[in-house]
């Protein structure tokens, strides 16, 4: 099983990014998935989740109104939009699958910062 996340990347305070995670290697649509971050320093923070068919998700306050969790089945795939930016952002985001056992990707960077 393998998860990649894409999408990462240096933004100024108040844009936009959008992370990708392409699952591969089991059945994705049977699986609850999420978003985890990590900042230097401090504990790992649940970010985002979202049920096998998409029908219920739920957000850390410190994103809520922010970023949408998002998931195509038929792509194996799911996606963090996230607006409004700052630079508490700022950390490692790694996705995660979660079912009967858990698989995690590697992360990747968001770096906010003007």
């Amino acid at each position: 099983a393998h998860l990649v996340e894409s999408g990462g990347d240096l933004v100024q305070p108040g844009g936009s990014l959008r992370l990708s995670c392409a699952a591969s290697g089991f059945t994705f649509s049977s699986f609850g998935m999420t978003w985890y971050r990590q900042a230097p320093g401090k504990e790992r923070e649940l970010v985002a989740s979202i049920s096998p068919s998409g029908g219920t998700t739920n957000y850390a306050d410190s994103v809520k109104g922010r970023f949408t969790i998002s998931r195509d089945n038929a792509k194996n795939t799911v996606y963090l939009q996230m607006n409004s930016l700052k630079p508490e952002d700022t950390a490692v985001y790694t996705c995660g699958a979660h079912w009967y056992i858990d698989y995690w990707g590697q992360g990747t960077q968001v770096t906010v910062s003007s």
